[in-house]
């Protein structure tokens, strides 16, 4: 089906491309762009005064799938995803079974032929996720896998982390580091600081995510080799990973909106939507969080979107860590950094679409002739109210609840198709 898509303000910041233009799409692929196509095509959508950007690539994602389906799997997954823009997830290894053998890789991208956008698997850097033994990675690359972690446990020791860091690269694997000594957490549940005290609960001090930083950011730099750091939500790990790159460490990391938008003050509710790993942090680490992105040391923003069951959440000092964030992502972000005019569009757009892409090696994240059409429209003005119960999830664990944001999704378009719209 051939597709076009007319007025719309078009944002392809691989390229440099910003302004007004039409897109026609024929086969699953961007044949043209340009002002005033007049080329004829089986559905042509106005995009007048909204954006049109690369659909979204979160390299952090947990479907649940398989084996925690009750929470997500990856058909609903796809589903909450395409309504948030997003049309290629990096999915975590950290299921039932963990994604250390090629069958479970190819149980992932079987059922992913089903789903709506583009999954991509991550394989277990150690087998079983317990930190013993390596995986075999040209096993996992052969099989469809794009990167390794152990997302959910750090590898605690450290020559394996080195060996991991060397065969992975090896490999044509991206190794994502999970940043946490267990040790120091010891049970604790939020950001160990003064709510945490009010609260009488055990916190999780930001030493367990510093040292683990400082860890990595060692290794990759004397083996010259490189590492991703997940969700880092400190002032200190940003400080270390500027360090780090300025003296030409391969270092990239990621953050997610809720560690520029909300501080351990949320938890004064007693509410465990508000908790995840690693915790909410204080308001000097929010800004440190923005400052890191506006000054380009923060390379993504992904969601760490981890669904649970309403029961699960139930109990504020025994739920499981995590909060969904396919479908608010974008929103989150420009409502936080380009509504305040920190952010441009165009960076944003380069964080959430271009900059996942080239870390883990796929196609896509431009608007130009010969790429993938894979799109979002947005109405970059269009405020709305989060309510968990209208939400594609499985789970309403979204730590937004309640938010206006000023942002929305109104298509979402996967190699040519049509796979979202917005009817509100």
């Amino acid at each position: 089906m051939s597709l076009l898509l007319k007025n719309g303000y078009v944002v392809d910041s691989a390229n440099g491309f910003e302004g007004v233009c039409d897109l026609l799409i024929d086969n699953g692929v961007i044949v043209k762009r340009a002002k005033n196509i007049r080329d004829k095509a089986d559905k042509t959508v106005d995009c007048k005064k909204k954006a049109v950007i690369p659909g979204i690539c979160d390299m952090h994602v947990h479907f649940r799938d398989p084996g925690q389906t009750h929470k997500e799997d990856i058909i609903s997954g796809s589903e909450a995803a395409a309504a948030g823009g997003v049309t290629a997830v990096l999915c975590m290894p950290n299921t039932t079974p963990p994604v250390d053998t090629i069958k479970t890789v190819k149980y992932i991208l079987q059922k992913a032929k089903q789903a709506k956008i583009k999954v991509y698997p991550t394989g277990c850097i150690t087998k079983g996720l317990k930190g013993e033994k390596l995986c075999d990675f040209e096993a996992l690359k052969k099989a469809g896998c794009v990167a390794v972690s152990d997302d959910g446990k750090p590898v605690r020791n450290a020559r394996l982390m080195a060996q991991a860091l060397v065969k992975a690269h090896y490999a044509g694997l991206r190794v994502v580091s999970h940043c946490e000594d267990l040790d120091i957490i010891d049970g604790g549940i939020m950001n160990s600081g003064e709510v945490s005290k009010l609260l009488g609960v055990k916190g999780m001090h930001r030493l367990s995510e510093d040292i683990s930083t400082a860890r990595e950011l060692v290794l990759a730099g004397d083996l010259e080799m490189p590492v991703h750091i997940c969700h880092v939500s400190t002032a200190t790990s940003l400080r270390l990973i500027k360090t780090a790159q300025d003296q030409g460490v391969m270092v990239t990391c990621e953050t997610a909106p809720h560690y520029f938008m909300l501080t351990d003050e949320k938890l004064r509710k007693r509410d465990a939507d508000y908790r995840m790993n690693p915790p909410l942090r204080t308001k000097a680490d929010v800004e440190a969080v923005i400052e890191a992105i506006c000054a380009d040391v923060v390379d993504c923003i992904v969601t760490d979107h981890a669904p649970h069951a309403p029961e699960e959440k139930a109990d504020f000092e025994t739920a499981p860590n995590g909060v969904i964030g396919l479908e608010t992502s974008l929103a989150a972000t420009l409502t936080a950094l380009y509504h305040t005019e920190k952010v441009s569009l165009s960076k944003i757009v380069r964080l959430m679409c271009v900059n996942p892409r080239r870390i883990l090696g796929i196609s896509g994240g431009s608007l130009s002739a010969g790429e993938p059409a894979d799109i979002a429209v947005v109405d970059l003005n269009e405020e709305w109210k989060v309510d968990p119960e209208k939400l594609h999830s499985k789970s309403e664990n979204t730590c937004f609840k309640g938010m206006t944001l000023k942002g929305r999704v109104k298509m979402t378009i996967v190699d040519g198709e049509i796979v979202y719209e917005d009817n509100a």
